[in-house]
């Protein structure tokens, strides 16, 4: 086998490892104000306990979620200002403006605004409020 090769699998591997970014455990920068919201109970049966809700989410330069799950918590995001990044099962991508992401049961993710000014977004999810 080529030196080279010997030498370079680990001096990748030790780049890939520096260069990953760790998912935050706290939110930092983020404030989220509630637009507006149903009790979807009496609105469609089954869903007793359940509300649709419409935030205002914004992300501070440097801000970001602490890493989290959407299992039982479906919802879909548009961004109206800035960028936002996902990250979710190894995978990074940046939103916006525009269409954001879909969040669904197999979602776990945490989301950053990397950029020079404030990020927003509208979120609207299905959640318990029980």
């Amino acid at each position: 086998m080529n030196k080279w090769r010997l030498v370079s699998i680990p001096i990748f591997s030790a780049f890939v490892a520096l260069t990953a970014v760790q998912a935050p455990t706290e939110t930092r920068g983020v404030t989220e104000k509630i637009v507006a919201s149903v009790d979807l109970g009496p609105e469609i049966e089954g869903l007793a306990g359940r509300k649709l809700r419409m935030r205002l989410i914004t992300i501070d330069p440097g801000g970001a979620t602490a890493v989290h799950s959407h299992k039982g918590r479906p919802g879909t995001v548009y961004i109206l200002q800035g960028k936002i990044t996902d990250h979710r099962d190894g995978v990074t991508t940046e939103y916006g403006p525009g269409p954001g992401w879909l969040e669904d049961k197999s979602t776990t993710h945490w989301i950053q605004n990397t950029g020079t000014t404030p990020a927003v977004e509208i979120s609207v999810d299905i959640f318990d409020q029980r």
